[in-house]
């Protein structure tokens, strides 16, 4: 029997944190935990094409499980790919550990080959907890720690292994002596609750508001019930950050879907009207589509104390769990008496669902692409998991796709990374391989990781208890929501060289791996296509040939800040740029406006 080493030691460690499944990719530099991986067959292994979107798939894991993700990586350009995807997580606080491979210790600081100063390199994203591992001795307490950390912080970690320590004799366990820790796995969280005078003073703000907002983000998950209740008896509206989509049923009459730039006409109502404002779990950046500061009283919820008032000026910030502290509101707040707001809300409601229908169906070259994301409502699998790439997907599933309750949706959201899609929802799918996944992407998207990782789909498809993952790939030949942006910010035209992409034939190349795909360029195929790719007997993908021209319009804008734009399409005077002007226009009347021109 060969002898155990540090290694084993490390995979042993990361059993007992209850790590599944590891995601990354090989290399000398990681040899000795491979090895060990081996030897063990658990936590299994799971190859990505690219460390990238093996971090990805960590962080994907870390969201769909709420556990910890688990990423691994060899040391060099290795090392170097993981931080696109450890970024995702600290910016999305999610818990992820990597564990990175070194040189040799001998060689460190001689200018060897692939070497970098690794602590130094994740000395950023894993601000938290970075550590190199000097000796044997040090592993289990590193790992132990980097775990702890992550979750305690909802952040990244890393341990950093030089390949001599990897391979060194496994240390004595249960050591007592000077300087050598000796340390345990497994934690344990605590309930947060604010105290009850604080409880109380939130409830007299909420209370002596006429107009109440409520916002609610990632953090509410789990507050679902008593937020609705909460809602209820204040006779509140609610919006939703991106992030916070899935927490609530956007079906209710008074959740007025996602706020901010790619949110609806409903939300920036509620923000503009509200006068009290209460935040829940979230922490969205766009500021400008709150309420004005003075505006409204607010009262935030967070679990992490450093996110209270930041985004908004708050008189009352309780720090706590959104359901216990939620809880602990209602067992004080009483039901009051509130329909013209309500009722305002519900207007506001009906007329997005208004707007929203007329831009799906209105007619474009050759789909229009929120028309083909709408044509999913219905059709969702109730067990459905949903991922979502960057880009103008990411504005057509804010505003379009009813997800059925509890069906969870992630997305890269506050790092806003492209090529997402893909590796969330193959860990989605790894994790719960007996529900349907959903991934919705742009083509920039796809050809960034999503080809890629196709391949990853194709080679472990057959394992799953449902082999159901239908990718919907949004081909428009554009990075479209750049183009959008360069007309929106900067007046400009599209520039071609930087926003064309070349015309993929994505289901043609699923088709290939021995994968279903269609392509999709007519309006009447649509709906026919979202009924095979959610019963075939494989991964399937919808390549759906889509209209660039469709504009990315931010909610109840004043003309001065689309103005841009025009001018943009003006400068640019092709074909694609008039029907994306008439596009614009027509979407901007069905807000109320009439810009000239």
């Amino acid at each position: 029997m060969a002898e155990r080493t540090v290694s084993d030691v490390l995979v042993e460690r990361l059993h007992a944190w209850g790590v599944d499944r590891v995601f990354g990719y090989s290399g000398d530099g990681i040899d000795g935990v491979l090895g060990a991986l081996r030897r063990a067959g658990k936590p299994v292994f799971v190859q990505a094409r690219h460390e990238e979107t093996a971090a990805l798939m960590a962080v994907g894991h870390a969201k769909y499980t709420g556990g910890v993700g688990v990423c691994l990586s060899t040391q060099g350009p290795g090392a170097v790919h993981l931080l696109n995807g450890l970024y995702d997580a600290k910016l999305d606080s999610k818990p992820v550990v990597a564990i990175v491979g070194q040189q040799v210790s001998t060689v460190l600081g001689s200018a060897y080959q692939q070497e970098i100063d690794l602590v130094r390199l994740f000395g950023d994203v894993c601000a938290q907890f970075v550590q190199a591992a000097h000796t044997p001795e040090q592993v289990p307490m590193l790992v132990d720690r980097a775990f702890r950390t992550a979750l305690a912080t909802r952040s990244p970690t890393c341990v950093v292994l030089p390949h001599d320590v990897q391979t060194e004799p496994a240390p004595e366990p249960g050591a007592h002596e000077h300087g050598v820790m000796t340390t345990s796995a497994g934690v344990r969280p605590a309930r947060v609750i604010p105290r009850a005078g604080d409880i109380r003073d939130a409830a007299e703000v909420l209370a002596s508001g006429e107009r109440v907002a409520i916002l609610v983000g990632q953090g509410a998950y789990g507050a679902g019930e008593g937020l609705v209740e909460l809602a209820d008896r204040l006779g509140a509206g609610v919006a939703a950050s991106l992030l916070g989509k899935p927490v609530l049923d956007e079906g209710l009459p008074f959740h007025t879907g996602v706020m901010g730039h790619l949110g609806t006409t409903a939300s920036a109502e509620l923000m503009r009207g509200c006068d009290t404002l209460l935040l829940v779990g979230t922490n969205d950046p766009w500021t400008e589509f709150y309420p004005a500061p003075g505006q409204a009283r607010a009262v935030q919820i967070d679990i992490d104390g450093r996110r209270l008032g930041v985004r908004y000026p708050v008189e009352v910030p309780l720090l706590g769990d959104a359901a216990e502290t939620i809880e602990a509101l209602l067992a004080v707040v009483e039901r009051r008496d509130n329909d013209a707001w309500r009722q305002r809300v519900r207007t506001w409601v009906r007329d997005w669902d208004r707007i929203a229908a007329e831009r799906a169906a209105a007619a474009a070259d050759p789909l229009n692409p929120q028309g083909v994301v709408r044509a999913l409502n219905g059709r969702l699998p109730a067990d459905a998991m949903v991922a979502v790439d960057v880009g103008s997907v990411t504005y057509w599933y804010a505003r379009h796709l009813r997800l059925p309750p509890g069906v969870p949706a992630h997305l890269s959201s506050t790092l806003a990374s492209m090529g997402s899609a893909l590796p969330y929802g193959l860990a989605a799918k790894l994790a719960e391989p007996a529900r349907p996944v959903v991934a919705l992407a742009g083509d920039g998207a796809m050809q960034m990781n999503g080809l890629a990782e196709l391949i990853t789909v194709a080679a472990r498809w057959r394992d799953w208890a449902d082999p159901r993952f239908a990718v919907c790939v949004l081909n428009n030949r554009d990075l479209a929501e750049v183009s959008w942006e360069q007309r929106e910010t900067e007046g400009e035209p599209r520039f071609h060289a930087s926003q064309h992409l070349p015309d993929v034939p994505y289901a043609r190349w699923a088709q290939l791996l021995g994968l279903g795909g269609v392509r999709v360029s007519s309006p009447d195929e649509v709906e026919a296509a979202w009924d095979e790719a959610l019963r075939a007997d494989r991964p399937f993908v919808i390549d759906a040939v889509v209209d660039p021209a469709v504009p990315l319009l931010p909610p109840l804008q004043p003309f001065e800040k689309i103005q841009p734009m025009y001018t943009g399409l003006a400068a640019e005077d092709t074909p694609l740029a008039r029907r994306a002007a008439a596009h614009l226009r027509r979407e901007r009347a069905g807000e109320g406006f009439s810009d000239p021109g």
